[in-house]
């Protein structure tokens, strides 16, 4: 059974904020705030939770704008990331915050520009994230990065 997480596209002054996937990833793997989703909870309060774990920010959740997919086939692991564009409500990343699972430790506003010098998953973030008025994207299942 696929794993179900959402993700958080918020875009602030032309920036996009992404957090560390792993916490001793080297070079460090970057990606949309989010997180799995708990049974009985409905998709947006799983979103406004998971990114205020992540990064100390309330957001409000928009449409949504992209679904990922993709697996471990070793371990049979396979997971569906839903990704909505979110508008943040309360919270400045300029204020100390600690991810009380213990994973984020960074968080960090990249320019479209940026992207090119850093490893960001899924591949198509750039083409979503900075484009409000772009169709709902899919892309196919692939295999994880770590």
């Amino acid at each position: 059974m696929p794993r179900l997480a959402v993700r958080a596209l918020i875009l602030h002054q032309d920036r996009l904020l992404l957090v560390n996937a792993y916490r001793n990833a080297t070079p460090p793997l970057w990606c949309a705030p989010g997180g799995g989703v708990h049974s009985g909870s409905p998709l947006p309060d799983n979103l406004v939770r998971e990114v205020h774990e992540e990064t100390g920010l309330t957001v409000a959740p928009g449409a949504l704008a992209l679904v990922n997919e993709f697996h471990d086939p070793q371990t049979g692991f396979h997971q569906v990331d839903l990704y909505y564009r979110c508008t943040i409500t309360a919270g400045r990343l300029d204020t100390p915050w600690t991810d009380p699972e213990g994973v984020v430790s960074q968080r960090r506003l990249f320019t479209r520009d940026d992207l090119a010098a850093i490893r960001f998953k899924p591949d198509s973030l750039p083409l979503v994230a900075f484009d409000p008025e772009a169709p709902v994207h899919y892309d196919p299942l692939e295999v994880i990065v770590k």
